[in-house]
This record gives structure tokens, sequence and C-alpha cells, in this order.
């Protein structure tokens, strides 16, 4: 039987090849395994599975080490890479080559081919027929010259392969099913499934919390575990992420990696926390720190049926972490995507301040650097705004309350008292001041209180900036 985690310390994995980019559902199966050996005090290891060298690219490798960082996903052991690692595989397979669980078979491409085709042709599932499987009694025709073999697992023919999936329960596969699978190519590289059970095994991994796309590969890794004598780990399968419109989420619904939402100006732990209910839920709580995640994980609750995902919810969610976090934190993660803009955000203006003003009233860092943009760089209002609030009357205003502007106390309440002694000498109404003066000085018709703006873009800018409309 699997060991459990009682008896074993619990040691998962986050195993991604460096074929694309670090995704949702990637980082999602990350979080989990990282969150369950943080739960149990054990070991996350990170594996990069490299064996796809055609399509692994040095971009995709820092990408996904990218995003784990950013993501504050640490691991305790690694990066291991498979491809150095070839020597310990290859041993393993003469280790199984001599003890008769793996044989060589030297049926060519187009022979299999052809095989599956009749298969296909009788309506039978198209499969390898075992005719280079040496049995009892069974006379196997010499090995053809020049041909290098392929090594095949000799998988059982009888009883099932069965788990208990810790999210979708009881999984049975009979071994009829399965046929005997290559576990090395005719040039000595190993497969993908076979490289996986040998880390595993090595790697003491307890267990194996990954995609549901990995199910089928399951009985074939278990067969091989239980051929090599190894402890089988337990297997979690998660469900695939749909897309807002109910659709298996791909490039097409958004962000390609993880580091897009970076760009997007997303908080790392507001991603987290919402990675953390794409599938798993902990009564109704929606808002939640990183360290109470790992307080609350577990296994049970983790859905079986597919998560969707909701960009209104992460939006919420990323607003709710803005709003908590400490303004010079935010102030300097705004500084750093202003100068990325190539506008100096050192203007004398506190961006701190700024950030104060507005941190309620926007979702992402992006919208945070907009606002904070026009405090600290040349702000040039579109014509037609111009046009719309920068009337006669309002500019009559304005010059009155700029020369009060010019000799009043800059604090907050002695500014408001300017604006209203405006509004009475010229009888205006608030609107008729405030937003005239909001465009003037920043160049938008909304904006925050504009007596708490005035005090943070202070005094000489706020003349300078009137004195171009004027």
């Amino acid at each position: 039987m699997p060991a459990t985690p009682a008896s074993r310390p619990v040691r998962t994995r986050f195993a991604p090849s460096p074929t694309g980019y670090l995704h949702i559902g990637g980082a999602r199966t990350a979080l989990f395994s990282w969150a369950y050996a943080r739960r149990h005090g054990g070991a996350f290891i990170l594996r990069i599975e490299d064996t796809d060298v055609a399509r692994s690219t040095p971009a995709a490798l820092q990408a996904i080490l990218d995003g784990m960082r950013w993501l504050g996903l640490a691991h305790d052991e690694g990066p291991f890479y498979q491809m150095q690692r070839m020597e310990r595989y290859k041993d393993v397979i003469r280790q199984m080559l001599a003890a008769g669980t793996a044989y060589p078979c030297y049926m060519a491409a187009e022979e299999l081919d052809r095989l599956r085709e009749e298969q296909r042709a009788r309506g039978e599932k198209p499969r390898y027929d075992g005719r280079w499987r040496p049995e009892a009694g069974k006379i196997l025709p010499p090995p053809p010259e020049g041909v290098q073999p392929v090594v095949r697992f000799r998988n059982p023919t009888t009883g099932v392969v069965a788990w208990d999936d810790l999210v979708k329960g009881r999984i049975e596969i009979g071994n009829a099913e399965l046929d005997d699978f290559i576990i090395a190519r005719a040039d000595g590289t190993p497969t993908y499934n076979f490289c996986v059970v040998v880390d595993d095994w090595d790697m003491g991994i307890t267990h194996v919390i990954r995609g549901d796309d990995h199910v089928n590969n399951t009985p074939r890794q278990i067969n091989v575990l239980q051929a090599l004598g190894a402890e089988v780990p337990l297997y979690a399968h998660l469900s695939m992420i749909l897309g807002d419109d109910g659709t298996k989420l791909s490039k097409r619904h958004g962000a390609v990696s993880v580091m897009q939402y970076f760009d997007d100006g997303y908080l790392p732990e507001a991603v987290i926390n919402y990675l953390a209910r794409l599938g798993w839920s902990h009564g109704d709580a929606e808002v939640f720190s990183r360290q109470q995640f790992v307080e609350w994980f577990d296994l049970d609750h983790i859905t079986p049926s597919a998560a969707q995902f909701n960009t209104e919810k992460l939006n919420w969610l990323n607003a709710q972490y803005l709003k908590k976090a400490d303004d010079a934190f935010l102030a300097a993660e705004v500084a750093n995507r202003l100068a990325r803009r190539e506008v100096d955000p050192e203007t004398g203006v506190s961006l701190e301040a700024v950030v104060a003003l507005y941190k309620d009233r926007v979702a992402n860092l992006n919208e945070l650097a907009d606002a904070v943009e026009l405090f600290v760089a040349e702000v040039h209002p579109a014509p037609e705004v111009i046009g719309q609030h920068l009337t006669e009357p309002a500019r009559a205003a304005l010059a009155s309350l700029r020369r009060r502007l010019a000799e009043v106390a800059w604090d907050k309440a002695a500014l408001a008292q300017a604006i209203k002694d405006t509004m009475a000498e010229h009888s205006l109404k608030m609107p008729q001041v405030a937003i005239p003066l909001r465009v003037a000085v920043l160049g938008v018709a909304q904006t925050p209180a504009i007596d708490a703006v005035l005090e943070v873009l202070g005094r000489e800018r706020v003349l300078a900036r009137l004195d171009r409309h004027l």
C-alpha cells in the first residue's frame, strides 16, 4: 500500500517543461504542491523536465523561474534538470533489462504504423502487440542487422492497476488495456514517462499533485514503480481551468504567462489568493493571506470538477490588496513602472501621498501609475476636454482662484476655503469650479477631493499649471 504523510515526511514536486511559459494552470499546481508541503512541514522540490530538447528554450525556463520567484513559491530543493540525469536513467534501464522487466524491441516505426492501421480497420484499439516481448516457450526472430532497438517496459497483462486519487477518488485501469510502452528510444534517450518515475523514486516524492491531463500516465508510472520495487506516491489530479467563457483556458483568454499578470499590474499576493480559490475552498473565506492559506490547505476540499477563471473576481481581489498595501511599498512599485515608461518619478511630488489618494480607486498598479503620472509629468488635456470645461466663465473663476492660491496657507482646509470663496465671488457651484480646476492641473475631469489633490501637487506646480491655461 502507498505510504501516508504520517509514515513518511511529505515531499511534493513541481515539474514544468521549459517548452512554454508558466501559465495559470501550472502556477496553481505549483501553489497547491508548495502549500501542501508547507502545511505538513515537508519539502517542495522544483524539477525541470527538459528532455524535449527541440522545444525547450532558455527564455521559457527563465520565465518559469521568474514566475515562481514573483509568486513567492520558493523551492526547498532543486531545480533539478532531467537532461543532467541521463546516466541515471540509462543505468536503471540497464538494470530493468537485466531483471527482465524491460526488453529490446526491433519493430520499425513503419511496421508499428501499419499494425495500428490494421487494428483500427478491425475496430480494435491501436496498440503495440508485444511481438518482441519475451515469453516462456516463445521463439523470437533474430534481431535485424543494423537496427537499433527501442526498450519497452514489460507491463503486467493481468489484474488491475488502481489508486485512490486524493481528488478524483478510486481509479482502476485493467492492465490488459495498457501495452508495453517505450521507456527508451532507439538512440538510447529515455522517454518522459520513464524519467518521471525514476525522478519521483530518487527524490522520495510522497505526493504527486498535478493536472488531470496526467491521469492516463499514472497507471503506467505506477506499474514501473512497482517493477522497480519503489514506494508509490499518493496522487492528486487537479481538474482543468476554464476561461471566463466556459471553454478551456488558453492564450486567447489573455495572459500567456504568469509574468503577464505582473506586467498588467497585479500584486502577487492577490494572484496567490485567487489561484488558491480556483477549485479549492475553505468555507466562505474570500480574502486571506498566504500564511492563512497554508494553515487551511488540504486536498480534501479540492473539487474534482473544472474550475472557471473569473477575471472580474481577480480584479476585485487585486483591488482589495491594493487598499491594504503599504503606501511606501506601492510608491516604490509605481516608481519602477513610471521609470519603465521613461517618466521621472523624482520630481518633488510625494509618491506616497499620491498613492494614498488613489489606491482605493484603482484595480491594479498600472492604473495607479497612470494616476501618479499626472502628478509628476507634464499634462496635456485633450482639446475637446479643454473646450468642454475651460470656458470663459470657468477661466475667470480660475483666475480669481489663482490669486488666492498664491497667498493662502498650503493645507487642505485653507485650500478648500479658497475654492469656496471663489465660488461665492462668481456665484458658481462646486462642480463649476472644481471640474475646470481638475482639468487645468491634472488634465482630467475626475479626481479625488480637489483640495487633497492641490495639497499634494504643491503650490509651485499648481500655479504653473494654472498659468498655462490662463
